[in-house]
């Protein structure tokens, strides 16, 4: 499977959950509640995040806040974190075309640059874009 998952989106509403309630304690049970999603689904990638250095967490301890500020942290940051899709592989090639048409014999050599170059100015525009400018384009 290629293709970016749900978790990149979940992990963007997670961090903006924070940002915007950085008074408040955060649970992941509340943050579920915000996504319509399962508790456990946020501690997974709530831990993720975590593991990346952009959420502080305390085992025994409910509640989550961001590690540093927002401004500092970019989309980038939060795609790789939650591994949204596998590097360098944003786009799958079909396994095994056929070897004896020409079509099937060249497309991946063809395509795969493509796609990579398509990767790499998704990952440019992550780049720029923090998680403030996320929070500034949300009425919250």
């Amino acid at each position: 499977m290629s293709g970016i998952n749900t978790r990149f989106a979940v992990g963007i509403h997670i961090m903006t959950l924070l940002e915007a309630n950085k008074d408040e304690k955060c649970t992941s049970e509340w943050i579920a509640g915000s996504v319509n999603t399962n508790p456990v689904v946020i501690r997974r990638i709530t831990g993720m995040l975590h593991k990346a250095g952009l959420v502080e967490v305390r085992p025994g301890v409910a509640g989550a806040k961001l590690a540093r500020s927002a401004d500092e942290i970019t989309l980038l940051d939060i795609y790789r974190a939650v591994q949204a899709a596998p590097e360098n592989a944003l786009f799958g090639v079909h396994e095994q075309p056929n070897p004896e048409c020409p079509v099937g014999r060249n497309i991946q050599q063809t395509i795969i640059p493509i796609f990579a170059e398509a990767q790499q100015a998704l990952e440019n525009v992550l780049a720029r874009t923090t998680l403030t400018q996320v929070m500034n384009g949300m009425p919250v």
